[in-house]
């Protein structure tokens, strides 16, 4: 068996986690106040935008809905187009900032679909790159991410500002 060690990892293992309750993760993180400790890159009117701490590339984002909901039918037209502009803004400022060949959008709606937080609708903005596909995701199951939350999420948050 191979290791790969990651010891950023032991400071979520050892960090409190909150009691299970009516709000998700994405509605705590809404309504806390340090941004930069959650990777908030944006927030706009009826919605925000943030890394995914665990991504499965570099640079995955995600843009969530102020609202707890678990489909699209859960927001208003207003809101629904606010999440596509900030989408929009989001995938220009990875542009900008990681230059990637593509990305992959989507959402993932149900846990049977891959929803990791189904209670709380949310878009992935995946960015990739030609030849991001290597042994390690494919044979070992291991993504390398490689670039800290923190600094990608700081020169994020500058681009969103442009």
């Amino acid at each position: 068996m191979d290791i790969l060690h990651a010891p950023w990892r032991i400071q979520y293992i050892l960090a409190p986690k909150p009691p299970p309750g009516d709000t998700s993760l994405f509605t705590r993180i809404a309504q806390a106040n340090d941004d930069v400790a959650n990777h908030v890159i944006a927030r706009d009117r009826t919605c925000f935008a943030l890394l995914n701490t665990y991504p499965y590339n570099g640079g995955h984002l995600l843009v969530v809905p102020y609202k707890q909901t678990p489909d699209l039918n859960g927001l208003t037209e207003s809101e629904l187009a606010d999440l596509l502009i900030l989408t929009r803004r989001c995938q220009n400022a990875l542009t900008q900032v990681m230059k990637p060949d593509g990305f992959n959008i989507g959402l993932n709606l149900g846990r049977v679909a891959g929803a990791g937080i189904a209670d709380h609708l949310h878009v992935h903005i995946v960015p990739r790159w030609n030849g991001d596909t290597n042994f390690m995701p494919v044979l070992a199951q291991t993504s390398v991410v490689p670039q800290a939350l923190a600094e990608l999420a700081a020169l994020l948050r500058q681009a969103m500002l442009r």
